[in-house]
C-alpha cells in the first residue's frame, strides 16, 4: 500500500532544502551561457530549456540526499530525511519524477537535446549512486555542468567549439569545487592540485579570445580570481576552516565563470548574470547551497 505523504512532508522549507534551490541560479546561469554560445533562438525555446534543466537539477539535489540516506544519519543529521521532516520514500519519488519531468522537456526541443538530457539524466544517477565512494566522482560532477552548456547550445542554434570549450572549462571549474565540497563532510588534508582547476576558466579565457575581447577577459578573470581567492582563505588557513562557506561562495562564482565564457560575445546579457549571482547569494542566506 503507498504511504501518503504526512502534512511535514509537504512542508515547504525541506523540499527546498532537498532541492538545494539556492543553487538553482547558477543553473540558470550556464543556461544563459551555453544559449548564447550556442547563437540563442526564440524566448519559448530557451524558457523549456531552463525549465527542464532545473527539473533536471532538482532531481539530482533530492537523489542525492536518497542515495546519501545512511551517511547523513551519521553525519549529518539535521537534513530533512534523518531529521524526519520528510520520508526517504517521498525523496526517492519526488526524485524519479523531476528526473522523467527534466527528459520530457527536453525532448520538446529536439532530438539533440533529448539525447543530451538522457546522458545528463544517467550521470547524475551514476554520480549519486558511486560518488561517497570514489573522488573520481568529482569528474562526473564536472560532466553535469558541462552537459548543461550542450544541452543549452542544443536547444538554441546548435553545439559548436565555444559551447564545448566553454563548458570544458566550467567543467573542470566545478570539479574542483566538487573536491572541496567532499572535504565539508569527510575529514582529511587538502590537497592544492584539485583546487588548481578552478583556475581553468580564465586560463581559456585568456588563451581563446582575440585580440578584441582579450581585455574584457582579462578584467573579467581578474574579477573570478578576486572571488576566488578570499573564498580559498577558509580552506588552507588554520583551524578552524571553513569550507562549507568557501565552497557556497564558490558556488555563487559559477555564474562569473559564465560571464567569462561569453566575454568575447554582446554584452546585453550581462544583466542576466548579474540577477543570477544576486539572487544566488541572496538565497543562500536561507537555503544553504551544500
Amino acid at each position: 500500500m503507498a504511504l501518503s505523504p504526512t502534512q511535514s512532508e509537504w512542508n515547504l522549507r525541506p523540499l527546498l532544502v532537498l532541492g538545494r534551490v539556492s543553487n538553482l541560479p547558477t543553473l540558470w546561469s550556464n543556461c544563459v551561457a551555453g544559449w548564447v554560445l550556442g547563437g540563442g533562438g526564440a524566448p519559448g525555446r530557451f524558457a523549456l530549456l531552463c525549465l527542464g534543466a532545473t527539473f533536471l537539477y532538482v532531481a539530482g539535489m533530492y537523489l542525492n540526499d536518497a542515495f546519501d540516506v545512511a551517511f547523513d544519519q551519521q553525519r549529518r543529521r539535521e537534513r530533512p530525511i534523518p531529521s524526519g521532516q520528510i520520508s526517504l520514500a517521498m525523496v526517492w519519488r519526488l526524485g524519479w519524477v523531476w528526473l522523467a519531468l527534466g527528459v520530457a522537456s527536453a525532448a520538446f526541443l529536439g532530438r539533440t537535446c533529448l539525447v543530451l538530457a538522457c546522458v545528463l539524466a544517467a550521470t547524475i544517477v551514476l554520480y549519486n549512486a558511486i560518488h561517497k565512494r570514489t573522488t573520481l566522482s568529482v569528474v562526473l560532477m564536472g560532466l553535469c555542468r558541462f552537459l548543461v552548456y550542450l544541452l543549452a547550445a542544443g536547444a538554441a542554434r546548435g553545439v559548436d567549439g565555444a559551447a564545448i570549450w566553454g563548458g570544458l572549462a566550467l567543467g573542470m571549474y566545478v570539479g574542483g569545487l566538487s573536491y572541496l565540497a567532499r572535504k565539508e563532510s569527510i575529514r582529511g588534508p587538502v590537497r592544492w592540485s584539485p583546487v588548481l582547476t578552478l583556475a581553468a576558466p580564465i586560463a581559456l579565457a585568456l588563451l581563446a579570445n582575440g585580440p578584441d575581447y582579450r581585455e574584457r577577459a582579462f578584467y573579467l578573470s581578474l574579477l573570478l580570481v578576486i572571488w576566488i581567492l578570499p573564498a580559498l582563505r577558509f580552506v588552507f588557513r588554520k583551524e578552524p576552516r571553513q569550507i562549507g562557506f568557501a565552497v557556497s561562495k564558490l558556488l555563487a562564482g559559477i555564474v562569473l565563470v559564465d560571464l567569462l565564457a561569453t566575454a568575447g560575445e554582446p554584452w546585453g546579457v550581462v544583466p542576466a548574470f548579474g540577477a543570477c549571482f544576486v539572487l544566488a547569494l541572496a538565497l543562500q542566506r536561507y537555503v544553504p547551497a551544500t
